[in-house]
This record gives structure tokens, sequence and C-alpha cells, in this order.
């Protein structure tokens, strides 16, 4: 050692002449931080429902494993809902891995062209805290009776929703946020 430090440098950006320079790059980590905070700051649209009827019957494989499909009314019930909502044009639509949440799904995203993508329902916090801070301004999640007023609770910071009765069906909520603040709870039958 010869009394200098060696000195490694955090990120790959140089500031070497010609390079980009210390203004120019104040300016772009400006322009970014700047872009952090309007996607939070973002008046977001949040929809909420159950699946619907499952059936009581199937095959064994998925009533063992607690997975069955959709019954005929729940079928019914999913088509109405995507009429339903359609009007709120969601960006991105959520499902668990679970039948019934996803052919809830299925009507609606095959009317918006969208692909449904998959959540943990043991990570719901995780969930709403990614949509806080995306882009995407409309979001639709299909969950169950226990974890759709979950997740309302989580976007309004209060438990006020308790769980559904097993045989509640036919309503879902629209949840309105500013700036990650909760503005306006709707809750319709369909």
């Amino acid at each position: 050692m010869n009394g200098e430090i060696d000195c490694i440098p955090l990120n790959p950006v140089s500031f070497a002449e010609g390079d980009l320079s210390m203004g120019k790059f104040a300016l772009l980590f400006l322009i970014m931080s700047v872009s952090v905070v309007m996607t939070f700051a973002q008046k977001k649209t949040f929809i909420l429902v159950r699946h619907a009827e499952k059936s009581a019957t199937g095959d064994a494989a998925s009533m063992a494993k607690g997975d069955p499909d959709l019954s005929p009314e729940g079928r019914e019930r999913a088509g109405r809902f995507a009429k339903r909502v359609k009007k709120y044009k969601p960006g991105e639509i959520y499902s668990t891995e679970y039948k019934r949440t996803r052919q809830t799904a299925e009507p609606i995203a095959k009317l918006r062209g969208k692909t449904i993508q998959t959540y943990d329902p043991a990570k719901q916090a995780d969930l709403i805290s990614m949509m806080l801070n995306a882009k995407m301004k409309r979001f639709l999640i299909i969950g169950h009776s226990n974890t759709v007023t979950t997740l309302a609770n989580l976007l309004l910071k209060k438990d006020i929703f308790k769980n559904l009765q097993d045989t509640e069906y036919g309503v879902f909520w629209v949840i309105r946020t500013k700036r990650g603040v909760v503005t306006k709870v709707e809750v319709f039958p369909y």
C-alpha cells in the first residue's frame, strides 16, 4: 500500500470527458425521480370481485384438491360480470391460480384482449404495493371469499370489510385512489 485509496464506482456511469456530464446525469436522475412520483400520484381504479359460483361436482382430482370448475350458474354470472365491468376498461386482470377464479376472469379478459395474470393470495400486500406503484391505472382482481375483502381493506388501510359467506356472490367493489389514498368506494350488484 502506498497510501492511496482504491475507489470502486457504485454505478457504471462515467463522468470522464466526452461521457455523460454531471449536469446531464443530475437532470436524468431528476426526470426519473419525477416519473416515479408521478406514477404513484396517478388516479387508480381497482375492481375487486369474488369468483362466481363453483361446482359442487366435478372430476375427482379437482374436487380432492379443492379446485372445482365454475358451475353453469357461475359461468353465466361470469359472463354478466364481464358485460358489467367492461366500461371500467381494466388494463390488467389478476386471478389466483384456482380454476374458479380464472374461469370468472376469462370472459372479461377475452372482451378486453388481455392476458390473465396470476397472483399469490398469501402475498396480497405485495400485489397492492406493486399496483399502486405501476404505470397502469385500472386493475381487475378476482379472488375468494376471504381474499377480496382483505384486498379492499389493504387499499383502505382499515379493517372495514369482513370475509364473505360461502354463499355470497354477485357483488363487486370499485375502489378509486389518488396518490395512494382511497377517494371513493362503491359496491355494485351484478
